[in-house]
């Protein structure tokens, strides 16, 4: 049995990739038929990662937009939903800064108790990030698009 174009059904998130996800519809009679979400037919606002609103498993209602030729089934979450209700992520991410992550860089040790080593790796590092700024302005100044190693 065809899905027809139109019709809500209720099916299952059978895998997800970056574009989209795949949706299992189970009809009455022979296997079920999956068709394909795209990141665009998800909500009704902006989609960057299509796990922050999907999960493999989850349930969910499909309205059918079109089925090919060769049977591909394309579908939508974001039409099969009532017109008051939105679909909203699973969780919002929060900057780092509201979650309280914040880089801090290691603090060094003062001059007096370090080892002869220690003060030339320092010394290294430093001396090849001055070099890199150099190589960076110099290309820059010069017109050149080389990468550096």
């Amino acid at each position: 049995m065809q899905l027809e174009v139109g019709k809500i059904y209720e099916g299952k998130v059978r895998g997800i990739t970056n574009y989209g996800a795949f949706v299992e519809v189970p009809v009455e009679d022979g296997k079920p038929v999956t068709g394909m979400v795209h990141i665009s037919e998800v909500a009704n606002t902006y989609v960057n990662d299509i796990r922050d609103f999907l999960t493999e498993g989850q349930e969910v209602r499909v309205q059918v937009l079109s089925v090919n030729e060769q049977g591909k089934t394309s579908m939508s979450i974001k039409k099969a939903l009532p017109k008051d209700e939105k679909v909203r992520p699973r969780q919002q991410k929060r900057p780092e800064r509201e979650r309280g992550i914040v880089w801090e860089p290691k603090p060094q040790k003062p001059a007096s108790e370090m080892t002869f080593e220690d003060m030339m790796s320092r010394f290294k590092q430093h001396s090849e990030e001055r070099m890199c700024d150099l190589r960076r302005n110099t290309d820059r100044k010069n017109g050149s698009r080389r990468r550096s190693k």
